[in-house]
């Protein structure tokens, strides 16, 4: 009883940072961590507390930010930045002096698969499905694409045009991260910056009434450290039907997101980070250690026979430097 006490008051100590903006006490936190050795099962539970948590914060979130509407016509100035990153996914097969799949195996409630990304008529695909006989066994595939190592870049405008994938207990996500994000590190250091992520399928009849999707900030790590904000939920015009493009503008004030050039909202959580950042192109099945679950994604085993495979179509990523920083940087 006493250690599944002591599960229990981890876990609140894990999930509580977030979804609000606390501080924790560094050294005793740790310790506790340390103190503290998982069975497979304690695990397992802990994995599903915390989907059903997000799920549940995730239907506050929407229902306090309703019409999830763009706000004015406050449109990106292009004119202030210059190209440096240009991937229009025209090549037979995926780039991989720019792209490599850093993580492959067990993911939330599936596997992240290489074979799973491919190009096919100008686009990047990257395709959800399930597979009986797949590299790592029965169960749901799907993949991520990165440029860890290849291409980083600290500040600019960092632009996706995209078709998301249409189905429950999945979603897409283009992304910023950086190796910085780590246990307790502070957001300048480092934080993970969520351009558009794709859970809300399942909220629609066939995901089409709503079209939502929603721009997140994390920093910290993702255990004890962790601190969250949501910045917007946002919809779309015909998400899953349509190309529309995702945009961030990052400078050392703020991070700017925007929908087809649209502002739709912006914040300095973390203090913003000054460190040089990766791109992400991923899908990801709702679950915990290999195994579907109910998230906030819904559940992918919800899904009609039909709807899978559902693909991530993505038309082209395109990355601008400020002109003042490369004038800078040419002196």
């Amino acid at each position: 009883m006493k250690k599944f006490i002591a599960v229990i008051l981890a876990l609140i100590l894990v999930v509580s940072p977030l979804y609000v903006n606390v501080q924790v006490n560094t050294v005793s936190a740790e310790n506790i961590l340390d103190k503290i050795e998982l069975t497979e099962d304690q695990k397992m539970f802990r994995d599903r507390f915390v989907n059903r948590l997000i799920e549940f914060v995730n239907y506050f979130l929407i229902a306090i930010r309703y019409p999830w509407k763009a706000k004015g016509d406050n449109r990106v100035d292009m004119s202030k930045f210059t190209l440096t990153f240009a991937e229009d996914f025209d090549a037979k097969k995926l780039n991989r002096s720019l792209w490599w799949n850093y993580h492959e195996g067990r993911r939330k409630g599936g596997y992240w698969d290489k074979s799973q990304s491919f190009i096919k008529d100008g686009n990047l695909i990257i395709r959800a499905e399930y597979k009986e006989e797949g590299e790592y066994g029965a169960g749901y595939y799907c993949d991520r694409v990165l440029t860890r190592g290849k291409f980083e870049q600290t500040y600019g405008y960092f632009e996706c045009r995209c078709i998301l994938p249409a189905a429950k207990g999945l979603w897409s996500a283009f992304w910023l991260s950086t190796e910085n994000v780590d246990d307790f590190v502070p957001g300048t250091e480092g934080t993970e910056i969520d351009v558009f992520e794709s859970p809300f399928f399942y909220r629609g009849e066939k995901g089409k009434e709503n079209g939502l999707i929603t721009c997140n900030l994390h920093y910290g790590g993702y255990e004890l450290g962790h601190r969250y904000k949501n910045v917007n939920i946002v919809r779309v015009p015909d998400p899953y039907v349509n190309y529309n493009t995702y945009g961030l503008e990052w400078n050392e004030k703020e991070y700017i997101f925007y929908i087809n050039g649209i502002e739709t909202g912006r914040s300095s959580f973390g203090g913003v980070s000054r460190v040089p950042e990766f791109l992400e192109l991923s899908v990801e099945i709702d679950g915990a250690r290999g195994e579907p679950y109910q998230g906030w994604s819904g559940i992918i085993t919800d899904n009609d026979p039909d709807v899978l495979p559902a693909d991530f179509i993505v038309d082209y990523v395109h990355v601008y430097q400020y002109n003042d920083i490369l004038n800078t940087e040419a002196e």
